[in-house]
């Protein structure tokens, strides 16, 4: 009997954020192929029963290849297993998907995709920032720092006013992307953050200008960086965050415990 493949958004880190389809099928997978990326409060939620592989690529790290997880998604979908390949944040940006459905495509093995919430949606709402607020921002630009050539801002010149930019992926190279901002018309003084592990309990929000941006401390990936007024705009805002958030965790752990795909014995640790 031939298996699927699901390939499933995780979303930025908190596992509550997890849709209920992904976690309907993340609960049935017999494999669970993960990112290196996907946050480990995720993964302790899977269950015992699935097998977890870690097909995750680091960039400067010895892993396995794209062509290899494409073959080991065939052969295990070949042997009849239903197979969830989770992806950080949505699988259809900045995730090889493409590379990945194609592949499937010409196997002729079953798949759906399941979109999760992308990076850049969690760490604004983290950092409460309106990507479009309309005093501000007409534009929203996700680029990737991870290419040949830098992000391919050149281009943006004539339109950066009234943009606000999430650049993925940026590793610790703020000099370069500060220089490439610049370079594409984008102002010194405009406000930028980098926003590292976003809605996990190690995130971090260093707030900062463009021409200040090489002076930021290196932050953990994943990790991304926001410019445009409206990261000023959300710095003016002051809200009791803890509070906040030990009030909601209370009132989704209620919620969890009448779910019903919601199983509290998900693993203790991963592997």
């Amino acid at each position: 009997m031939a298996g699927k493949v699901y390939l499933v958004g995780a979303g930025p880190g908190d596992p509550e954020l997890l849709t209920r389809k992904a976690w309907r099928v993340l609960q049935s997978a017999n494999v669970v192929l993960h990112d290196d990326l996907v946050s480990q409060e995720v993964l302790r939620v899977l269950p015992p029963s699935a097998q977890l592989v870690n097909v995750g690529k680091r960039c400067g790290a010895k892993s396995i290849s794209q062509d290899e997880i494409n073959a080991l998604m065939v052969q295990l979908s070949g042997e009849g297993k239903l197979i969830a390949r989770l992806k950080s944040g949505d699988p259809l940006l900045f995730g090889r998907a493409g590379e990945e459905m194609e592949a499937l495509r010409r196997a002729g093995i079953d798949f759906e995709v399941i979109p999760g919430v992308t990076a850049a949606l969690g760490a604004a709402a983290s950092a409460r920032i309106s990507l479009t607020d309309r005093r501000h921002a007409s534009r929203v630009v996700f680029v990737t720092a991870h290419r040949e050539g830098g992000t391919g801002l050149r281009n943006e010149r004539h339109v950066a006013a009234d943009t606000t930019y999430v650049i993925y992926m940026p590793g610790h190279r703020y000099a370069e992307l500060a220089a490439e901002l610049q370079a594409a018309g984008i102002a010194a003084e405009v406000p930028s953050a980098v926003i590292s592990r976003a809605t996990t309990k190690d995130e971090t929000i260093f707030r900062t200008t463009v021409g200040k941006l090489a002076d930021c401390p290196a932050a953990a990936s994943p990790s991304l960086i926001v410019v445009g007024v409206v990261v000023g705009a959300g710095a003016e805002i002051n809200v009791q965050t803890r509070e906040i958030d030990d009030t909601l965790n209370e009132e989704v752990l209620q919620l969890a415990l009448q779910h019903p795909y919601h199983d509290l014995n998900g693993r203790g640790g991963v592997e």
